[in-house]
């Protein structure tokens, strides 16, 4: 873990010590107010961003976790640090090139977050490395998985290699030599590039000595070779290795005197003048293209690279040392997730479950007919995703079904889900959906699927210009005798079913028509114009989801304060929200108990004396990657439960469209105990010190091992 501390968190860690140096006398000394808007009660977003990496990371070294599963966090890691520098870190950059700079609650300036990344990053980069190079690669060998070296290659299989370069990788491949009428190419975003040196003239009398080798990207980055080559076990090779190995063919008569693999990441964000947009379909199909190309912001180099390369590279690029990474491996880890479809070793992968199925809808397949029976709360991936696509599916074949209505935020053009919708439409129903089109990184996918709707006669709307829709709702209008009557869908994520696999979700289904009135009046505003409608039993962002848990908060505070108990467990992906902060602060001092369950970023300072010493903050971090998002109140033995699509941040409270549900009885006594599974967890979870820092849970001496992720499996998968 990262040991050092910001200005930031040394001055939290003054305040500590100086509010737990308060003498004690026989009259109790008032201390002085706490300024709540204190830059030093605050960690940077940023930094704890990175902070939830590096857990990632530390889940290499858990040998709880088969060998492959381990392999698949590092290259996570990467995939996680890849998009922290394509938004975040260029964020920051692009502040400052603008001149706009903007601070948070933690007043840190963006060039203080910048020189604080790269020394984190610099650090835990060379350490991935490190663990990949002296544990995994010989943990892999051992279980006779071998990633061979050019050195270590057989004459037979050099030369199946060379037939397959030249088969496979020359006819593709464009080596670009450097001189005034070819000048650097425009490489692409994070895609494999190689520098190379050269010795000699060329045909027509050139010697540049300098050339780039852009690497295909149709191409595998892993090669597996051939049993017959090999005898047994599993043997791939780089397609790196590769192109090492024959760049001298790429160039006939002249001699390659080095080269070296390089990669740029780049500005991946999309930015828009909504003011300026008329058709925001065609203006993101437009922005797509340049995000490939956007500014740079990190050169990852291969640490064998001579110096005046990199050096001529960060010129190219205009990047500086600290943006400049040198890595002793393959500069695309997050390729190597191939990996999982060449090498099939079950043995080294999690044990496989079946997710759980509740005993009404196994007795009942009618989700109509389960629905009037009573709601239906389901935890993915714990119970099955499938009574959510079978409710789609039964609405497109019911004859009794009038119309659907559905927002989609992450989903895939060949889903389940999109094929019910689909089907719905062709059927004659009216088919409403309400596609995010800017949700990150799958824009160009929810562009086709909004395609292929509207091809099928759907109604496709893309939300409201400004906000994104990230809410999670399904309506289902259906005729039964003589009038009307409304089923919904509303979840915590989203309608994915390969991440309803990976992501802990909960599904909540009911045919309470005035959740399904309130659900009709948010498609209405999503597709529609007016004012804001009031809502009976659904809270929703940007209106009055914020506002609600404020009063929440502040109710159990006020209950702390009269001497009853005060209660509050929260479980989100992150908690960013000054407001919201701060609200919890007073909670704590006036004596509420809080426990916080926050996957990744957390601004807040738990373990103040006489501040946050009431608040617990822990991040699980485990097989499945946790998702869900819950609120309980304990008003004082009346809890009050909540499921919602919103973290606890500035972009799901105040900036996006989202919503919170209330749930009752055994549903909600449910989410309490799930929570306190949570807060048991004494393997996969980390809680939060009041430096920053995080410090992993293991059971004491004596203690029996308790995994949260695993007591629910056991409770609802086969």
């Amino acid at each position: 873990m990262v040991e050092q501390l910001t200005e930031q968190n040394e001055a939290a860690v003054a305040l500590l010590e100086s509010r737990e140096s308060v003498p004690t006398t026989e009259e109790p000394v008032e201390e002085p107010p706490v300024d709540l808007k204190a830059p030093e009660l605050y960690i940077n977003r940023e930094l704890s961003h990175l902070q939830f990496n590096i857990r990632v990371l530390e889940q290499v070294l858990d040998e709880s976790h088969p060998l492959l599963e381990r392999l698949m966090f590092l290259l996570i890691f990467s995939s996680n640090l890849d998009e922290f520098f394509e938004i975040r870190v260029a964020e920051q950059l692009r502040q400052l090139k603008y001149g706009r700079e903007a601070v948070g609650p933690d007043a840190m300036h963006p060039r203080q977050v910048l020189e604080r990344i790269s020394e984190i990053c610099h650090t835990q980069v060379e350490r991935q490395y490190k663990i990949l190079n002296e544990l995994l690669f010989p943990a892999m060998e051992a279980e006779n998985i071998h990633f061979l070296r050019r050195a270590s290659w057989t004459p037979e299989q050099r030369d199946w290699i060379k037939d397959y370069f030249e088969e496979r990788v020359l006819p593709v491949i464009s080596p670009v030599g450097l001189d005034p009428s070819h000048p650097f190419p425009r490489l692409v975003n994070k895609s494999l590039n190689f520098i190379v040196q050269l010795d000699g003239k060329d045909a027509f009398g050139r010697e540049t000595g300098l050339a780039i080798i852009p690497a295909p990207r149709s191409l595998p980055r892993l090669i597996r070779l051939p049993e017959e080559l090999c005898g047994e076990g599993d043997n791939l090779i780089f397609l790196s290795s590769i192109i090492h190995e024959f760049a001298d063919e790429l160039f006939p008569g002249m001699e390659v005197k080095g080269c070296f693999q390089f990669r740029i990441t780049r500005n991946a964000d999309l930015t828009f003048d909504f003011e300026e947009i008329e058709d925001l379909a065609n203006t993101l199909r437009g922005e797509l293209h340049s995000r490939k190309y956007g500014d740079a912001v990190r050169l990852e180099v291969d640490q064998r690279t001579p110096e005046d390369l990199i050096h001529f590279l960060q010129e190219e690029f205009s990047l500086n040392e600290a943006q400049t990474y040198r890595v002793d491996g393959p500069v695309n880890l997050t390729r190597m997730m191939a990996v999982r479809d060449l090498v099939e070793r079950n043995d080294l992968r999690y044990k496989p479950f079946s997710p759980g199925m509740p005993g009404r809808l196994k007795e009942q397949k009618d989700m109509f007919l389960s629905l009037r029976h009573g709601d239906i709360l389901l935890q993915h991936p714990f119970q099955s995703f499938t009574p959510v696509v079978d409710l789609l599916r039964q609405a497109a074949k019911d004859p009794g079904v009038v119309a659907i209505k559905q927002t989609l935020y992450r989903t895939g053009a060949k889903s389940d889900i999109v094929k019910a919708l689909v089907e719905a439409a062709r059927n004659g129903k009216e088919v409403t959906v309400v596609i995010e089109l800017r949700a990150r990184f799958d824009e160009e996918s929810n562009l086709h699927l909004a395609s292929r709707l509207q091809e099928a006669g759907c109604l496709v709307v893309y939300g409201v210009v400004g906000y994104k829709c990230h809410a999670k709702a399904i309506l289902i209008v259906r005729e039964e005798g003589n009038k009307l009557v409304r089923y919904s869908h509303l979840g915590t994520g989203n309608y994915h079913s390969g991440t309803a696999r990976l992501y802990t979700d909960y599904s909540y289904m009911t045919a309470d028509q005035e959740v399904g009135e309130d659900v009709h009046k948010v498609f209405q505003q999503l597709t529609g114009m007016g004012k804001i409608q009031k809502l009976k039993k659904l809270y929703n962002a940007p209106f009055t989801l914020h506002a609600k848990m404020i009063e929440l908060i502040q109710r159990e505070a006020r209950l702390a304060k009269s001497g009853k108990k005060g209660h509050i467990m929260v479980k989100v992906n992150g908690l960013t929200e000054p407001k919201m902060i701060r609200a919890l602060y007073e909670a704590s001092k006036a004596g509420v108990q809080i426990d916080l369950v926050i996957r990744g970023m957390c601004r807040l300072r738990p373990g103040i004396p006489g501040l946050s010493e009431n608040i617990r903050v822990r991040s699980i971090i485990g097989r499945f990657l946790e998702h869900t998002r819950v609120y309980y109140f304990g008003h004082n033995g009346k809890p009050e439960v909540f499921g919602a699509s919103a973290d606890w941040m500035e972009r799901n409270m105040l900036n996006r469209v989202e919503t919170g549900f209330q749930l009752f009885g055994k549903h909600a006594d449910r989410i309490k105990r799930e929570l306190d599974y949570y807060m048991a967890d004494n393997c996969q979870s980390w809680d939060l010190q009041a430096d920053g820092s995080y410090v992993q849970n293991f059971p004491a001496e004596g203690e029996e091992a308790f995994s949260a992720q695993q007591k629910l499996l056991e409770e609802f998968a086969r």
